[in-house]
């Protein structure tokens, strides 16, 4: 790593960090707390709800789901290397330290009030609002797949049912069928995802299916820690993987889910299992709401992470646009931590400071080895830029020890960010 930073000394300082005490005193609006509203209780959502309430806020936390699925780590349940037992964390740690947690369906924001809309009714009342919705799949984006086709050909992008679905349709396939995986142009959530993905199906047919193949076929040319992940893919899994780059027909145009076929701008192919990830946005709430310019997505103030468009309303983690920080689990945690001290320092009339991120990605190249990178990420021009003396990334032709350590690592900082935010 250049610049002095460590993968693991990242993973030591963002876990730290959120796990600080307060250092200010409760900011208070005629007396009372103020109240921060939480919307969705992911890795951005959970860690902001945490922050906040760390910092003396009455914090109330709305989620749907009684349960929260993680996607870091999903791509080894799809071939079976991890339960999905392993994935799933409830509230009720939240619930235990402090924050309320209202498991409901928050279907509008009045910001002119200050208030989020429930459904069925009911609504809850804010000084500071904090949005951390996740994406969504956009099943409109390509001729073919919607709902039902997505059913055929899951995107697993959201780690639940469509997870073990697509986990089942690998194991029940017969060797010599053709696993295709389509990855959507940037950007989306996880952008090295899809291809992890797609080493981890390829060791898992290696191991099971040798006379099968996984396709990648992908909507750009280039992606994040490609060097990295070809290395992996020519050393270790030859004709069992092959990468089709836009540039040679690899964009989707349309997909026939009954017929198993997917059309490209180099022909068409026809899947024995087919794991199609759509273009993504923002979420309904936030297109409603005006947080959302046309592409989809929320600007946002990069110090604050307030809505540019919306007064008092902040948007973290994949709905935000967020300059180079790429949309994955760690960098919403980050955002969340940054995002709370400047809503504390708001609501005491105090300019926010300007705030420096880092992100951390781990990716498996095979059922123990990974490859990472590591960026960080200052303000230039009001908006996030990534400071390229401070990063670092896994080096080409790394001993497997090295490759074994970083699987580790990866594996370490679930653990301990998991613990955190749901423990």
């Amino acid at each position: 790593m250049r610049g002095g930073l460590t993968r693991r000394g990242a993973v030591a300082g963002a876990v730290a960090l959120a796990a600080a005490p307060a250092l200010v005193a409760a900011p208070a609006l005629g007396g009372a707390l103020a109240r921060a509203v939480v919307v969705g209780g992911g890795f951005g959502g959970a860690a902001a709800a945490r922050a906040l309430h760390r910092l003396g806020l009455a914090v109330t936390l709305v989620e749907p789901s009684r349960s929260y699925c993680a996607c870091p780590l999903s791509n080894a349940v799809v071939t079976g290397l991890r339960p999905m037992a392993a994935q799933v964390f409830g509230y009720e740690g939240l619930a235990r330290s402090g924050v309320a947690v209202v498991h409901g369906r928050a279907v509008g924001i009045e910001a002119a009030a200050r208030r989020v809309r429930l459904a069925g009714g009911g609504s809850l009342a804010y000084d500071r609002l904090v949005v951390a919705p996740g994406v969504e799949m956009r099943l409109d984006a390509i001729p073919g797949y919607d709902a039902a086709a997505s059913a055929v050909m899951p995107h697993a992008w959201k780690a639940g049912a469509q997870t073990e679905d697509l986990a089942r349709r690998l194991a029940a396939m017969e060797d010599g069928g053709l696993v295709v995986l389509a990855v959507p142009d940037n950007p989306y959530r996880c952008p090295p995802g899809p291809y992890e993905r797609a080493s981890l199906i390829a060791a898992y047919l290696k191991a099971h299916k040798p006379r099968s193949k996984v396709l990648i076929l992908d909507a750009k040319d280039v992606f994040s820690k490609q060097p990295l992940f070809e290395e992996a893919w020519a050393a270790r899994y030859g004709g069992l993987l092959e990468y089709v780059p836009r540039a040679r027909g690899g964009a989707l145009l349309e997909v026939d889910a009954a017929g198993m076929s997917l059309r490209t701008e180099g022909g068409t192919v026809r899947a024995a299992v087919a794991s199609v990830i759509p273009p993504q946005r923002a979420p309904e709430l936030c297109r409603d709401a005006g947080l959302a310019e046309a592409g989809g997505w929320c600007p946002i103030d990069p110090v604050t992470f307030e809505s540019r468009l919306v007064p008092g309303v902040h948007v973290i983690g994949d709905a935000a646009i967020a300059g180079a920080m790429p949309k994955s689990a760690f960098s919403a945690h980050a955002q969340a931590e940054t995002c709370a001290r400047a809503v504390a320092d708001l609501l005491h009339g105090r300019a926010p400071e300007t705030p420096r991120l880092i992100n951390v990605c781990y990716s498996l190249v095979a059922p123990d080895r990974a490859v990472s990178i590591a960026g960080v990420y200052g303000i230039e021009w009001d908006r996030l830029v990534a400071i390229p003396e401070a990063a670092g990334i896994s080096p080409v032709g790394a001993p497997d020890a090295l490759r074994a350590r970083e699987a580790g690592n990866g594996a370490a900082w679930f653990r301990a960010v998991t613990a955190e935010l749901y423990g």
